[in-house]
This record gives structure tokens, sequence and C-alpha cells, in this order.
């Protein structure tokens, strides 16, 4: 069973900075893509970044994060990262990763979510 699992959320204040990391439980898991997708209360679940690697790295990112937020990968560590700057008390949400083997498959697999709050 692939398990991911987050770390990294918290308090910080708005301007500040927070990287969350994504570990892969299993390293025989084949993948095709990583992403990282925010819930805020009461609002549908937003995707935030996403990373591939099967033909060089590519990464692509909302304009609502473009510039602030950089999301990379540690092969040996099988974890992927996903650095925030200059966050801003919209950015206040619990952040998922999230895991698919095939290009234009739906994310299959969730980690728990580690929440990131910003205050104004």
């Amino acid at each position: 069973q692939v398990q991911l699992v987050e770390s990294g959320g918290g308090l910080v204040q708005a301007g500040g900075s927070l990287r969350l990391s994504c570990e892969v439980s299993q390293r025989s898991f084949s993948v095709f893509a990583m992403g990282w997708f925010r819930q805020a209360p009461g609002k549908e679940r937003e995707f935030v970044a996403r990373i591939t690697w099967s033909s060089g790295i590519a990464t692509y990112y909302p304009d609502s994060v473009k510039g602030r937020f950089t999301i990379s990968r540690d092969n040996a560590k099988n974890t992927v990262y996903l650095e925030m700057t200059s966050l801003k008390p919209e950015d206040t949400a619990v952040y998922y990763c999230a895991a698919k083997e095939q290009a234009g498959a739906k994310y299959k697999y969730w980690g728990q979510g580690t929440q990131v709050t910003v205050s104004s």
C-alpha cells in the first residue's frame, strides 16, 4: 500500500515562508506526477503545484501561487517538497500531496494533509 505522508505545516505571519514535505512510502512505486492541493474551510479543493519527471523535470502552477511557490523532488529521499514564500492569509488551508501513475489519470494516492495557517 502506497502511503504519502506530509509534514511541515504550521502557523506563520503574512510574508513568511514554509516548506512542506511529502514522503512516499514505497520506493518502487511508479509515479508519473505528484501534486500539491489545498482546501480551505467552506471552499473546494484547489490545485497548487505539479511536478513530473518522465521527460525531464517539469513543473506547473496556477496563477494564484506562481512566483511564490516552488515544487521540487529529492529522488534519493523519495520526497517531494513545496516551498512557499511571501505567504498571504488567503493561503491558509489544509495542504495535501497526491500522486498519480499515468498521464491523464486522476490522482490516486493522497496524504492525510497538513495545516498551514497564515496570520495577518
